[in-house]
């Protein structure tokens, strides 16, 4: 392969390039197409799959082979010619065949490139962080989950029903006089105050005791999911066969003993007062660093083509695809289930898409302005953190993640440092 010339379009983003692809490249794609395809030709005075190339070349033209050996270099060539030409190629807009001969072929292809911003600001952020003092307040509400965790449910017989109780009920809905499809059960759980039922039926059991068998009048939101029912009056026929609440273990010793290693009350709230400074911490860090993404993407001013948060949308997507796969299920399937468009989702992704390749913009021109390198060491060190990551040799990541694009990540990476420690805090 070979750069014949790259050329500037008027159009933002845009470069020509024409590339020569040689002809021993030509030729040995071309050989590679004859034998994949030779299995499946039949020429009179020899068995299938036994003509010479020149034989085929001959009867059905010496261009035969030609389509799919384009189709097998161009890719490759053009990659080549970008990096050559010094760009980063974002998506390929046409290309045209000009030649094909015996030296080979030429062709012309017209992509658009990641744009190199320049950025100012940068340094200096000021962030307001979060508080990360531990009260006695937070350790309370601490111990208070973990009490809630720890409780037992209990049949309660002494009084009626309240917020915050389970019921055992029969349900039986009916509109206009009539049972509807879907508005019947039997021994249904159903914790009150959660809102998990249409607005009113929760509210309506509130005061009922156990054996009691009652009716209650409600009515379907204008907007309810199911169109025969929307906004319609409702009565529902209860039979209450229980009432549960949570019971929660006293505080004490004991009960530190049950729920840790500690001995002592007092201990167990220096131990969930650590836990609670881990967890402020590391949210204060998160806050910290999305408040600096969010000041960093403001900076990206240029024009940005369209197919970089298209490639990011779809990259998104695929790796959702993946986590589907994991759980057994494919896109196709989800898409199905819940009645969404493939469109519907990338369209969830794009704001998110959008920010994400701002912010790598941003990062890449500091890592270009304040001339941030990535050593050797620094490459060798980040494949053995994600070999360890992922359970693998460190030469087996580098069978998947490649040097050089690792190199770029690790100068991202710098430059985000660099933003973190210039910040000021306020």
């Amino acid at each position: 392969m070979s750069l014949n010339k790259s050329t500037k379009l008027e159009e933002a983003n845009k470069f020509e390039l024409e590339v020569k692809v040689e002809k021993d490249v030509f030729d040995a794609a071309v050989t590679k197409v004859y034998k994949k395809q030779v299995k499946n030709i039949n020429i009179p005075g020899f068995r299938k799959g036994k003509a010479p190339k020149h034989i085929i070349e001959r009867m059905y033209g010496k261009t035969v082979f030609y389509d799919d050996a384009i189709e097998d270099t161009y890719p490759s060539a053009l990659a080549d010619a970008t990096i050559e030409a010094g760009l980063k190629a974002v998506s390929v807009d046409d290309l045209s065949i000009d030649e094909v001969g015996d030296d080979g072929y030429t062709f012309k292809a017209t992509v658009t490139v990641a744009p190199e911003l320049v950025v100012d600001g940068y340094k200096g952020i000021e962030v307001e962080k979060l508080s990360t003092e531990v009260t006695d307040e937070l350790v309370d509400e601490e111990l208070q989950s973990v009490r809630e965790r720890n409780g037992r449910m209990v049949t309660v017989e002494d009084r009626p029903a309240q917020n915050g109780d389970t019921t055992v009920i029969d349900f039986e809905g009916f509109t206009d006089g009539e049972a509807f499809d879907g508005g019947k059960a039997e021994n249904y759980n159903l914790k009150l105050g959660d809102g998990n039922f249409i607005p009113g039926f929760e509210e309506a059991i509130v005061g009922h005791s156990t054996g009691e068998e009652f009716t209650i009048d409600v009515k379907f939101p204008e907007d309810y999911n199911a169109e025969n029912l929307a906004g319609k009056d409702a009565q529902f026929k209860i039979k209450l066969h229980e009432i549960k609440c949570k019971e929660l273990p006293e505080v004490d010793d004991e009960f530190v003993k049950d729920v840790s290693e500690k001995d002592t009350l007092e201990e167990y709230k220096e131990e969930l007062k650590e836990k609670v400074q881990k967890r402020l911490d590391e949210e204060a860090d998160k806050d910290f660093d999305n408040k600096l993404t969010d000041a960093l993407v403001e900076l990206a001013q240029d024009e940005i083509p369209e197919a970089m948060y298209v490639n990011e949308v779809n990259d998104m997507v695929r790796q959702f695809e993946m986590q589907l796969q994991s759980q057994g299920l494919n896109l196709e399937t989800y898409l199905q289930y819940t009645g969404m468009e493939r469109g519907a989702i990338e369209a969830t992704y794009r704001p998110q898409a959008e920010k994400r390749v701002k912010l790598r913009l941003v990062l890449e021109a500091i890592a270009r302005q304040e001339k941030i390198e990535s050593t050797d060491e620094d490459v060798e060190n980040e494949y053995n953190k994600l070999a360890d990551t992922y359970g693998m040799k460190a030469d087996e990541v580098k069978n998947f993640i490649a040097a050089d694009a690792l190199a770029e990540d690790i100068k991202v990476d710098k430059a985000m440092q660099l933003v973190r420690d210039s910040a000021v805090v306020k």
